[in-house]
């Protein structure tokens, strides 16, 4: 899998330059340079250590900040000695990162350039300024391409390899599925939303996934919600798994059961788990929405 997903050629790139970047900060002649040097080779190290948990820890928006405030800094306290890292927004741009993170970078990289108007003839400071417009915008293209392709392979695939776990759009096709096969054949389906925080969605992912039997699935909703399609016999073999469940989790959580003949808008239930004060709540009858 390490292989398949070239997560220890990642790793070894990151560590170099985690090792270069701690070189420059010994090297480095004001205390400032060597601190924002110091606190890069440390990101560049806990990215690399952490890089298959990405889904996890490293996705989480201050952690995607960090490197363009690093570059920032940088390029703003000692402009003459990494004055060639200037170039490097346009890769930045490149990240996997939120759309307003991508504006975020941008208006850095204009401040950065900007700071080098007395550094450069105006000549050479205009000439910077189109060559860099011209290379992040092809960074930018190249970013939204990649976000278009991983979002189609998120669509019909796992979005951690060794979990269970689906994206939302594969819930929708599922439900379909399970509820035409429940009608036909038999048995008690029903749709479990479970409501935690951001920080342990990925916990209770995996406490999840050790209950599912191998024909049961679990789906990403948001950074907070997780949703269980659990196939049962019948009510009552629905309700202990769903009191197994209730009891092995040990993160806080709100549960929100709702068979799959009677469920309505899926966005309205997520609304109602949202607003839900008890920890479980059965649904037997759905509102349309």
């Amino acid at each position: 899998m390490q292989s398949k997903y070239k997560v220890g050629l990642m790793r070894v790139n990151l560590l170099v330059a985690a090792s270069l970047t701690a070189f420059l900060a010994t090297t480095a002649h004001s205390l400032p340079d060597a601190f924002l040097l110091g606190l890069t080779s440390l990101w560049l190290t806990v990215t690399a250590t952490q890089i298959e948990l990405s889904h996890r820890h490293l996705a989480t928006i201050p952690w995607q900040l960090l490197p363009g405030l690093l570059l920032a800094a940088l390029l703003w306290a000692t402009p003459g000695r990494h004055l060639t890292w200037f170039w490097a927004w346009a890769i930045l741009l490149m990240l996997p990162q939120p759309r307003w993170i991508l504006v975020f970078n941008a208006l850095l990289a204009a401040a950065s350039w900007w700071n080098l108007h007395d550094r450069l003839g105006l000549e050479q400071w205009l000439l910077a300024g189109l060559l860099l417009a011209g290379l992040m915008l092809l960074g930018l293209s190249r970013s939204l391409e990649l976000q278009a392709m991983r979002q189609r392979i998120r669509d019909r695939a796992r979005l951690v390899p060794e979990l269970r776990v689906w994206s939302n759009q594969r819930l929708l096709h599922d439900v379909r599925h399970e509820r035409h096969r429940a009608r036909h054949e038999g048995g008690h389906v029903e749709l479990l939303l479970l409501r935690t925080t951001r920080w342990q969605l990925w916990h209770m992912a995996e406490q999840c996934c050790r209950l599912l039997q191998p024909y049961d699935n679990a789906y990403r909703l948001d950074r907070r919600t997780l949703g269980l399609l659990l196939v049962s016999r019948d009510a009552d073999q629905a309700e202990t798994r769903r009191q197994t469940l209730l009891s092995t989790l040990t993160v806080s959580v709100r549960i929100r059961a709702i068979a799959l003949p009677s469920l309505g808008s899926l966005s309205h239930e997520r609304r109602a788990l949202a607003r839900q004060a008890r920890p479980l709540e059965v649904k037997e009858i759905a509102h349309h929405g």
